[in-house]
């Protein structure tokens, strides 16, 4: 039995990471032992048969975070010390083939490195997420506090070096777009897609009937997305005023955020399978952003709006699955949600044909992992 050291940024809800989650769980249905490394942060509410180890590396005070944020941009803190204390547990000392990190920033793949090194292992780095994928960092330091913002070139600077370090050093690394791949191939060559997918148990076609017809946007609202929001609203509320004046109902927008009417995972499935048509919002200034909703929205068959078309991987990858448009050309966002209400009104559901979508299950990508794992041992 191959035993994986699984190193991973904290799964924080609401999803708690779930490209590693299904992974893991993958994993350990294919007789591989896994053990997941992570830092201590929201209590882990899902189940999972593997073991998580977490490591405290805050007090929860605000002085103590400030001086440990200041400390890692000079010396690299959060991953030396996390690399330490993982090398000192019990669990981690045991013997591993294989060294995994999943990561959106420089943390933990700076700690990842250092694990593998010190027990001679291979590493495979799992990027999800790059700096360079939105202008200006707008989309990586939302996760950072706002007293930040004014050192946003310096602490850029220094995370883009450290995580290159790494990624030069890795064995292989996975990524979740060809964008990104190709961009990641400057300092490695040995880089493959994963894409994100859907979890077919939960995300599947099926006909429910629903007493309105809605325009769905379900996950996080960048600023960079709000003008294609309000682009669309303005659309929905002259279809309604115009075309749907006379009718007894309207297009109705229904928003889902983590700060506005949030919808608990396990109800996203049928939360999607009852909407009309599902919105993805996205900006020809963003590269390589293959967002889940995508994926989720596919695996349900429900028609796709995403607006605008980055006039990348996502326009790409909708128009390979059939599943709707990317544009921003209000004349065809128009035609599509009146295309789609009528078929509402005849059925009272909406379904969308779409073709390759099983190439975008977790499973078949969790399969490809598995391949770049067997590979690297």
């Amino acid at each position: 039995m191959k035993r994986l050291l699984v190193v991973s940024d904290p799964p924080v809800a609401p999803g708690y990471l779930p490209r590693l989650r299904f992974l893991c769980d993958y994993l350990v249905q294919k007789g591989y032992d896994v053990t997941v490394l992570t830092e201590e942060s929201d209590p882990l509410l899902f189940a999972h048969t593997y073991p998580i180890h977490t490591i405290r590396m805050y007090s929860g005070g605000k002085f103590d975070w400030f001086w440990k944020t200041v400390w890692t941009l000079l010396t690299d803190w959060h991953n030396r010390v996390f690399a330490k204390k993982s090398l000192q547990l019990s669990a981690i000392s045991q013997p591993f083939d294989l060294v995994l990190c999943t990561a959106f920033s420089d943390f933990p793949l700076g700690a990842a490195l250092r694990i593998a090194r010190a027990q001679r292992l291979p590493l495979i780095c799992d990027i999800r997420d790059l700096d360079e994928q939105v202008d200006d960092s707008r989309y990586q330091y939302r996760h950072q506090s706002r007293w930040l913002m004014p050192f946003r070139r310096l602490y850029r600077s220094v995370h883009i070096r450290r995580r290159n370090r790494v990624l030069r050093a890795a064995t292989a690394i996975s990524t979740i777009s060809p964008w990104h791949a190709d961009f990641i191939r400057r300092f490695n060559p040995k880089v493959e897609v994963v894409y994100n997918g859907y979890d077919a148990s939960q995300f599947y076609p099926a006909d429910k009937q629903a007493d309105s017809f809605t325009l769905t946007y379900i996950g996080s609202l960048f600023d960079w997305q709000r003008p294609a929001l309000e682009r669309v609203r303005s659309i929905v509320e002259d279809i309604n005023q115009s075309e749907l004046r006379d009718q007894q109902s309207k297009i109705v927008f229904n928003l889902h955020t983590p700060q506005h009417d949030p919808i608990a995972h396990d109800r996203l499935g049928d939360a999607i399978r009852r909407s009309g048509v599902m919105l993805v919002l996205t900006s020809p200034s963003t590269h390589g952003m293959l967002t889940t909703k995508f994926y989720e929205a596919l695996g349900c068959s429900k028609p796709v709006l995403c607006v605008p078309s980055d006039q990348g991987a996502l326009a790409e990858l909708i128009d390979y699955t059939h599943s709707g448009i990317a544009t921003d050309d209000a004349e065809q966002i128009r035609a599509f949600l009146l295309r789609y209400y009528q078929s509402w009104q005849q059925q009272g559901y909406t379904m969308h044909p779409t073709v390759h979508r099983e190439e975008f299950s977790r499973e078949a990508q969790c399969e490809h992992l598995e391949k770049m794992i067997v590979s690297c041992l």
